[in-house]
C-alpha cells in the first residue's frame, strides 16, 4: 500500500547468466553480524549496478528519462489543438472529447463487467473467498527463499515485523530473510539492531544515493540474495503462515509463470471512511479485477508486495527499475513483455489502510504518477510493445493502464458537463446530429455503467471476504473516485516537477488500531 533451482522442476532454465547474477554468496558458517561487510569498491559497485543496470542495458524500459521527446511533442500538440478548438467552437471541442474518450471508457466498462460475471460465477461455484483449492503438491526439496523486506523511517513497525516473519510457515534453513535499510535512516536502523534476530534474518545496509527509493533497494539486496525463489514484503506487511509453501509448490508445477501475486487486503477497515473504501478497492482490485486479467490472459500490474518470482525469470528481465515510483506496476508489464505469465496466489498479505487524507493523498499521488511513468515507458516504441505482447494484450494495456489514468483525469470533468447540462437544459452541450446524438449515448451509457459496475464489483468482493458491513460503503464509493482523481492531477504535476521524489507512506504499530480482519 514492491532463484536458481534446487527441487523446483525447470524453473532454473528459463533465463540465461544475467549480469544481476549475485557477485558475493553467503556462507552458513559466516556469522550475520559480519556477512555483510563489503569494502568501499564492492559497495559503489554494486549499488551503481542497483542503479544503472536497467537503464544502461535496455535504456528504452527505464523511466530515467520519463517521456521522450516525440511524448512531450505529441501531448503539448494535442493540448493546444483542443484549446484552440475550445476558443473556435466549445461545441466541436467538446464533441471531439466525448467522441474520443468513449471508446476506452467503454472498454474499462466492459473490463470491470468481466470481472463482475467471473467473481459472481466464481462465488457461485464455491460458495465464498475462503473455500480455497487445495494447495498444489509441494516439491520433493523445497527451494531456498530470499525474503527482501525494504523498510525506511518505519521504527514504529519493526517489532510487528519481527513477529510476522516468526509466523512464517518455511523451513528456517531454507530461508532467508533480508531487511533491507537506507544508511540515512539511523533511527530504523538502531530500532532493528535492538531486536533480537533470528539467524536467518540478515540486515544489509543500502548506501546514500538516488534515486532514494525501493526499487533500488531491493536491486542492491538482490545481488546478496542466494534464493531459487524470491518475494518481496513491506515492513507492515502479514502474511498468510503457509503463503511461501503455497508459492513454492505452485511456481514448481508451472515453470512459465514470471511472478505470483498474493491478494493484499487492508486489517483496518473499520478505522475510517476512507480505510473503508480503501478495502473495498483493494479487495476488488486483487480478488476480482487482477484474476480476471489472469483468465484473460492481460497483462497483470504487481502489487509492490507479495510478489513471488523465481529469481531466473527476475534477472532476466532486469530486476526492479529505481526510476520508476511505482515498479511493481512496471515489472508486470516487463513480465508480460518477456512472455511470462503473472497469476494470483490465493493467499492473503494483510495490511494497514491510510487512515488519513493526507496520508493516503501522498501514498495515492505516488502511485499514479508511477503508473503514468510505466505507460509512457512502454509506449515509447509502440509497435515493439504490440509485438512483445500481441496485440490483444496491446489493447489490454490501453485499456488498463491508459484507460485508468485517463479515466481518473477525466472523471470531474463529467460532472462540470453534467452541472452545465443541468443549468443550459438537456443535451444543451453538443449539437444535435446522427454522429453527436450516438457520442451522447455512449458516453450516457459509459458513465452509467461505469458506476454501476464498479459500485457492484465492490460490494460483491467484500461480500466474497464475508465481509457484509462493508458492502453498503460501497455505494459511496463515487465521492472516492473524486479524491483519486484529485491525487492524478497532483500525480500529472510532480512527473512533470519531481518524477522521482517518492513520498512515504508512514505507518503505525497494530497496538494503535484494532484490527477488523482475522489475522492469521
Amino acid at each position: 500500500m514492491d532463484q536458481r533451482t534446487h527441487g523446483i522442476g525447470h524453473v532454473g532454465l528459463l533465463a540465461p547468466q544475467s549480469r544481476f547474477r549475485p557477485q558475493t554468496r553467503l556462507s552458513k558458517r559466516i556469522p550475520r553480524s559480519i556477512a555483510h561487510k563489503r569494502s568501499g569498491s564492492l559497495e559503489k559497485r554494486d549499488l551503481h549496478a542497483a542503479v544503472n543496470s536497467l537503464r544502461l542495458a535496455t535504456p528504452d524500459l527505464s523511466a530515467g528519462m520519463p517521456t521522450w521527446i516525440w511524448q512531450k511533442r505529441a501531448l503539448f500538440g494535442a493540448a493546444v489543438a483542443l484549446m484552440m478548438t475550445a476558443v473556435l467552437s466549445l461545441a466541436h471541442a467538446l464533441f471531439a472529447l466525448a467522441a474520443i474518450l468513449a471508446v476506452p471508457f467503454f472498454c474499462v466498462v466492459a473490463l470491470k463487467s468481466a470481472a463482475l460475471w467471473h467473481t459472481a460465477t466464481r462465488l457461485g461455484r464455491v460458495g465464498a473467498h475462503r473455500a480455497k483449492p487445495a494447495p498444489t503438491a509441494a516439491p520433493a526439496v523445497l527451494p531456498r527463499y530470499s525474503l527482501l523486506i525494504p523498510l525506511y523511517d518505519e521504527v514504529a513497525v519493526v517489532p510487528d515485523l519481527i513477529a510476522a516473519i516468526a509466523r512464517i510457515d518455511y523451513p528456517a534453513d531454507r530461508l532467508e530473510v533480508f531487511l533491507i535499510l537506507e544508511h540515512v535512516d539511523v533511527a530504523t536502523r538502531t530500532a532493528v539492531a535492538a531486536q533480537a534476530l533470528p539467524g536467518h534474518v540478515s540486515v544489509v545496509v543500502v548506501p546514500d544515493g538516488q534515486p532514494r527509493t525501493k526499487p533500488r533497494a531491493l536491486n542492491y539486496a538482490l545481488r546478496r540474495a542466494t534464493g531459487d525463489l524470491v518475494v518481496v514484503y513491506d515492513a507492515e506487511d502479514i502474511p498468510e503462515p503457509d503463503q511461501l509453501r503455497r508459492a513454492a509448490a505452485r511456481l514448481a508445477a508451472n515453470p512459465g509463470l514470471g511472478c505470483l501475486q498474493a491478494r493484499l487486503n487492508v486489517i483496518n477497515d473499520g478505522e475510517t471512511w476512507l480505510t473503508r473504501q480503501f478495502a473495498i478497492e483493494y479487495t476488488a482490485l486483487f480478488d476480482c479485477v487482477l484474476p480476471t486479467l489472469e483468465r484473460l490472459n492481460l497483462p497483470v500490474p504487481l502489487g509492490g508486495t507479495s510478489n513471488h518470482f523465481s529469481r531466473a525469470v527476475l534477472e532476466q528481465v532486469g530486476g526492479w527499475d529505481p526510476f520508476n515510483v511505482t515498479e511493481d506496476a512496471d515489472l508486470g508489464i516487463r513480465l508480460a513483455r518477456k512472455g511470462y505469465r503473472v497469476e494470483v496466489l490465493d493467499s492473503t498479505t494483510w495490511e494497514e489502510a491510510p487512515a488519513n487524507y493526507r496520508t493516503w493523498r501522498n501514498q495515492r499521488t505516488r502511485w499514479l504518477k508511477g503508473w503514468m511513468q510505466t505507460y509512457l515507458v512502454h509506449m515509447r516504441r509502440p509497435l515493439a510493445t504490440a509485438r512483445d505482447l500481441g496485440w490483444l494484450r496491446f489493447l489490454g494495456l490501453q485499456v488498463l493502464m491508459g484507460g485508468l489514468i485517463l479515466s481518473t483525469l477525466v472523471h470531474p470533468w463529467f460532472y462540470a458537463a453534467a452541472i452545465w447540462e443541468a443549468a443550459a437544459g438537456p443535451w444543451a452541450i453538443l449539437e444535435h446530429g446522427p454522429v453527436s446524438n450516438a457520442v451522447r449515448v455512449v458516453a450516457f451509457a459509459n458513465l452509467v455503467l461505469g458506476y454501476v459496475t464498479g459500485v457492484a464489483l465492490g460490494a460483491i468482493a467484500v461480500a466474497g471476504r464475508s465481509r457484509y458491513r462493508l458492502a453498503l460503503s460501497a455505494l459511496l464509493m463515487p465521492a472516492y473516485w473524486l479524491m483519486i482523481s484529485i491525487a492524478a492531477y497532483r500525480a500529472l504535476y510532480q512527473l512533470a516537477t519531481s518524477p522521482y521524489d517518492w513520498e512515504k507512506t508512514p505507518h503505525r504499530p497494530r497496538s494503535a488500531f484494532t484490527p477488523a480482519a482475522p489475522l492469521p
